[in-house]
């Protein structure tokens, strides 16, 4: 792999922090501004309390610490002991071992605290597989978690369970395929900790929102043969994970957690980043006291040059010593506050991310906020980034769950309008130099209401996490149909399955990158729990037996994706401009249910919920795809006239209905001004001829 400029933050200075093998030797370079020693303490390879040796580091220019010795091997257990100043922000402590902020391996020992730094030798032989580079308006994202996918599944071998190898099987790499998605979104696998309160309650931090590491796979991740041999192996099953996803033509990104780390709060544990310079790694006012926009205790200092070129280091890291795709950026808005602590669109770390060279071929993903003052962004990230869009999610919940709700005891609150912005493609969000593309819709995340939850539950029940139900958003935009739970009421089971079929319609066919959370596709339930970070069970795992309406779901979801790969009409990568040809938009017209233009008037009326949105793809490479989809907003069925004055139209032929149980094996035809009979609340897609 031919060597990638340096990243510009913190210049020459910062380079190669960590440990290098060269010569037989190895160079540790470890970063402390306000540190008066720093020694490096190895340990024996077996039992790590057995200290082996003590070196002393060398203070060079910047703040850099270094030492060469022979003693750092591929496969040395190490730490680092700090000493400082004590006083506002500076926490020193001599007596604690510390974490390498760099270490590419870790062991772990008894206590909480016991973890030991560990030299690892890069190297892996990918073969002649390189990044699948799936186009971005191609991208269907799974977002899953490594051990909820493969817990339960019954074609990968139980020794294999949970783990990254499990994921890398061919029963779920086919099962991916199938289902039409281009690139998994792995909940955090950098090596993460629970937190002690957690720890308490004999719960666990399942998602791993908690990192402690921001260069090493989560060990628990690898199969047992891995974790026994050691972290060079569990690195090698990581790399073996990517390479054969990729084999599959499956993309990999990561849900990486650079805005805090599992220090928490002052007087929280002290592993690495707090005993090796807490003044400068953590946002903090004049006195020492942290500024947390996180919510967790505690921010990186990304306003500093060190803190954000660990982020930086870590990104090309995982991009290419590992293959990684793409990331997406939790808490994203905590990264881009400046030395005021206020979000900058022009934040170097934003800027260097979306330029280094090292990352040009991976997707870059923002998670819009933080908790923060200022901290909702969401179509405020710099060209370069895509962002998951809570608007669109609020939208489509609405459209098809709370407005139907509230339309049972009034009228419906608002028109269509706001729906079919989100629907092609949140033009009012997202500028015209980033594009449609700039949005990632999703309905669902890892994080609230599963799909079947949404319409099965008005209000959470997270009694299981033991905070008496506090926790979790109290605002869920969700609609149980008339019972709060399971039931076996026909009719209201019958109205639950098509809202989760018109929300993975709406999804599917959104202009944009749809984002599918693992198990949607056939239903999944957590039980109407809506913050389930801290279940490691059969609650968030993923149950693959299934139920006849699940497969139908399932086979909804397949046709859909596939029927998005098919119709480019359905995936702008730019947004048109009326009156100009724009290359890769679509254009689009609308009308509305006699086949007539829609009147400016009819968008925000609440008694107008039903649409035809045609979709004409830009003909760049000779050829145009056109699609009308008919959108029914409303419980009573509607008769709807199809446009019979579309230029060059001669037949609509139909590819899919939210109103099936399951998808037709049949496709009929229909001529310019048919009427069609359309159920309540309900989508038809045609291709039109």
């Amino acid at each position: 792999m031919p060597a990638l400029p340096l990243p510009p933050l913190g210049g020459d200075t910062l380079n190669d922090l960590g440990v290098r093998l060269h010569d037989g030797v190895g160079t540790l370079r470890v970063w402390s501004q306000n540190a008066s020693s720093v020694e490096l303490v190895v340990f024996d390879e077996d039992d790590l309390d057995w200290e082996t040796a003590t070196l002393p580091l060398e203070r060079q220019t910047g703040g850099i610490w270094q030492i060469t010795t022979d003693l750092l091997q591929a496969g040395t257990r190490y730490a680092l002991r700090v000493d400082g100043p004590h006083g506002p922000g500076n926490i020193f402590n001599p007596e604690m071992l510390l974490l390498d902020p760099y270490a590419r391996g870790l062991a772990q020992g008894d206590g909480y605290e016991e973890w030991r730094s560990v030299v690892i030798a890069d190297g892996f032989d990918w073969g002649d597989v390189g990044k699948p580079a799936v186009p971005m308006d191609e991208t269907v994202i799974y977002e899953g978690h490594i051990k909820g996918l493969t817990k339960r599944h019954p074609g990968v071998p139980a020794a294999l369970h949970g783990t990254y190898a499990g994921l890398a099987h061919p029963a779920m790499t086919d099962y991916l395929r199938e289902l039409g998605v281009t690139a998994v979104e792995l909940l955090p696998v950098q090596a993460f900790v629970s937190e002690p309160r957690l720890l308490e309650r004999g719960l666990t931090n399942y998602w791993g929102y908690n990192t402690l590491n921001f260069f090493t796979p989560h060990t628990a991740y690898a199969s047992e043969s891995a974790r026994r041999a050691g972290p060079e192996a569990v690195l090698a099953e990581f790399k073996g994970m990517v390479k054969l996803l990729h084999q599959a033509g499956i993309e990999v990104i990561l849900d990486v957690v650079y805005n805090h780390t599992s220090e928490e709060g002052i007087g929280g544990p002290r592993s690495s980043f707090r005993g090796i310079d807490n003044a400068l790694y953590y946002r903090q006012l004049a006195d020492g006291a942290y500024v947390d926009t996180t919510g967790c205790g505690n921010t990186l200092n990304t306003s500093a040059d060190a803190p954000a070129r660990l982020v930086l280091d870590s990104l090309r890291y995982w991009a290419t010593e590992m293959q990684v795709d793409g990331f997406r950026f939790d808490l994203a808005t905590a990264l881009a506050r400046n030395s005021g602590h206020e979000y900058d669109t022009e934040h170097p770390l934003l800027r260097a991310i979306a330029e280094d060279p090292a990352l040009q071929d991976v997707k870059i993903i923002a998670e819009p906020w933080d908790v923060g003052l200022g901290g909702w962004q969401t179509g405020n990230f710099p060209a370069g980034w895509s962002e998951w869009n809570d608007r669109y999610r609020d939208r489509a919940r609405n459209f098809w769950l709370s407005d139907i709700d509230y339309a049972r005891r009034a009228s419906a609150p608002v028109g269509i309008g706001g729906f079919a912005n989100r629907l092609a493609g949140s033009a009012n969000t997202y500028s015209q130099e980033r594009g449609p593309l700039a949005s990632v819709n999703f309905v669902t995340a890892h994080d609230g209401f599963t799909l079947h939850d949404l319409v099965t539950y008005d209000v959470k029940h997270n009694e299981a996490n033991g905070e008496q139900n506090r926790d979790g958003a109290d605002v869920n935009r969700s609609f149980n149909h008339g019972v709060e739970g399971e039931t076996d009421n026909p009719a209201i089971t019958a109205a639950r399955r098509k809202a989760m079929r018109n929300l993975m319609g709406t999804l599917l066919l959104s202009a944009g990158i749809p984002m599918i959370t693992a198990g949607d596709e056939f239903g999944r339930t957590q039980k109407g729990n809506n913050n389930a970070y801290c279940h490691d069970s059969p609650l968030t795992w993923l149950n693959w037996a299934h139920e006849p309406w699940q497969k139908d779901l399932l086979a909804h979801v397949t046709l859909l994706t596939r029927l998005r790969a098919e119709n480019r009409a359905l995936r702008p990568a730019r947004y048109a401009v009326l009156g100009e040809h724009v290359p890769e938009a679509s254009e689009m017209e609308w009308f509305d249910q006699n086949g007539e233009t829609m009147e400016v008037e009819q968008w925000n009326d609440p008694r107008n919920r039903t649409l035809q949105y045609v979709a004409t793809s830009d003909p760049h490479d000779g050829e145009s795809n056109r699609i009308l989809l008919i959108v029914h907003g409303t419980e009573a069925p509607i008769d709807v006239r199809l446009p019979d004055d579309l230029d060059g139209a001669t037949a609509f032929v139909s590819l899919w209905s939210s109103a099936d149980e399951a998808p037709p094996s049949e496709r009929r035809r229909y001529l310019p001004g048919d009427v069609l009979p359309i159920t309540g609340t309900s989508m038809q897609l045609f291709r039109v001829e």
